[in-house]
């Protein structure tokens, strides 16, 4: 990353080095506007189709997005070769077939895939949902295409847990928001335990095994698949009555895809699809094959390496548009102008006050439910790093001109150079060569907390380990493996940075 030398002799490369991020942030800007300008989003395309009232054959040629989770073996989740597979995938595919129109999936986790709903970034959710009253009241449902059931497993080397009054005074796992979680929250006060909910079933299966929990509750066919792959529990009780499985569209909308499912579901069952689909899945699922790290080190190594790129990328053309947010923004907040500083304090009081995350729900859900357009998740990605990374940009900024001797000013003034020239050759020369080294950090940190993007589905590093993990259970394995890949980056980045701050700043 260039660096603004101190001499003099280096003014051109300052005024270069600023133009260039000016200029990156002005191409990056105008290709996301011209690209929203071109064509509506894909997601808003079919919603406006489906309000026309036609019959399901007239959606032929039609493309809908539908949100789902991320981790809920079998009924989606990743194979081997890095696609999304499962009961609700094969059957929302097959159903796309059968009645003429496309799918295309977006893996975004159970709750993100709930926010994407309601503020239309997909037309569709079918993730395990069970049918709800609550639910039924903000989502449209199909008929139901699955009928559940709860059930409770401990760790396989477990012998003192073989039913419900043995919980007494201890912790139980469960999904959040799902029948699970009701379920086990429904008799915790009979039984005396605790019930902490958790967002991935490989995650729940890791604290019980773990001993952080005794026990979880998940649906029996994720338990029984995830058993079959070797996930280090075993089943302890019977099978719990519990409720039905449902596609579901916002209240009111897409009522043709609904109508589409429920005919295409139909016609699956009447000619033997739909149960072909369930036995290939749970009447006989594929035993995982025991394998070594190695083995798993081959096989998810191409994802990850797409995760690692889609990483730099992102934080790549984030750190650009944070420097030129971040050196606009300082040179305001050292402004003897009331006006000027009020608005770089506040920028820097709001982004360095509220959490990344409430951002990116905030960019990805919030601004398409406030516009009525979809937002793409590249661009809702930048503009979460660049705006919370250029607050703290902001303060090492005005830290560092703040730093330089006042002498200096003064004695370039008294020879006859005017404030501007006196900052612009003496005062910000040396103010850089004082902030390079904290730059340098923040945009480490910025490759860091590009992983909280996995929260809205943003195929980065960490989001493909944890893909990769949801179908094979080996969890430590696979985050060792993430970390390594983290790690080596990171210090490639820094001795690269490194080199540009001693050429830049001799």
């Amino acid at each position: 990353m260039p660096r603004i030398q101190q001499t003099g002799a280096a003014r051109p490369r300052t005024v270069a080095v600023i133009g260039a991020l000016l200029a990156l942030a002005a191409m990056f800007f105008g290709a996301a506007g011209a690209a929203g300008a071109a064509a509506p989003p894909a997601a808003a395309l079919p919603a406006a189709a489906a309000q026309a009232g036609a019959a399901p054959s007239s959606l032929s040629g039609k493309t809908f997005v539908i949100g789902t989770d991320t981790t809920f073996a079998p009924f989606e989740f990743r194979d081997a070769g890095g696609e999304l597979t499962g009961i609700d995938m094969d059957i929302i595919r097959q159903i796309a077939k059968s009645q003429g129109f496309a799918v295309e999936i977006k893996s975004l986790g159970f709750n993100a895939a709930l926010q994407a709903l309601s503020s239309n970034q997909v037309d569709g959710v079918i993730a395990g949902m069970s049918i709800t009253e609550p639910r039924k009241q903000i989502y449209d449902f199909s008929d139901p295409y699955f009928e559940s059931g709860v059930q409770m497993a401990v760790a396989k080397s477990n012998t003192e847990i073989k039913g419900y009054q043995d919980l007494r005074g201890k912790t139980v796992t469960a999904k959040t928001g799902s029948e699970g979680e009701t379920f086990a929250k429904s008799i915790a006060d009979q039984y005396g335990f605790a019930v902490k909910p958790l967002d991935q079933s490989a995650t729940m299966y890791e604290l019980v095994k773990s001993g952080n929990a005794v026990a979880v509750f998940d649906d029996y066919p994720v338990l029984a698949y995830g058993i079959s792959q070797n996930n280090g529990l075993k089943s302890v009780t019977e099978k719990e009555k519990g409720g039905s499985y449902g596609f579901a569209v916002n209240k009111g909308r897409n009522p043709e895809l609904l109508k589409a499912f429920n005919t295409g579901l139909a016609e699956m069952k009447s000619n033997g699809q739909y149960q072909a689909i369930l036995d290939k899945y749970l009447k006989d699922p594929a035993k995982a094959a025991q394998s070594s790290f190695w083995d798993l080190l081959a096989s998810s190594f191409p994802a990850l390496l797409k995760g690692l790129g889609n990483t730099v990328l992102v934080t790549a053309i984030s750190f650009a548009v944070a420097m030129v947010i971040g050196l606009s923004m300082g040179f305001l907040k050292i402004s003897t102008n009331v006006l000027p500083r009020g608005i770089a304090t506040t920028y820097v009081s709001v982004f360095r006050g509220t959490p990344l995350l409430v951002w990116a729900f905030f960019f990805y859900f919030g601004i398409p439910q406030l516009t009525g357009q979809p937002i793409d998740i590249w661009v809702a990605g930048v503009l979460t790093l660049s705006l919370n990374s250029g607050a703290y940009i902001t303060e090492i900024v005005r830290g560092s001109i703040q730093s330089v001797d006042p002498g200096q000013l003064e004695a370039s003034r008294s020879l006859g150079l005017g404030y501007a020239k006196s900052m612009q050759k003496v005062v910000v020369p040396q103010a850089f060569k004082i902030m390079t080294p904290s730059l340098i950090n923040q945009l480490i940190i910025m490759l860091k907390d590009s992983s909280l993007l996995l929260v809205i589905g943003f195929a980065e590093l960490l989001y493909q380990g944890q893909q990769i993990y949801a179908g094979n259970f080996r969890i430590t394995e696979t985050l060792l493996i993430v970390a390594v890949l983290y790690f080596v980056v990171i210090m490639l980045l820094t001795k690269l940075a490194n080199v540009a701050d001693k050429r830049f700043n001799k």
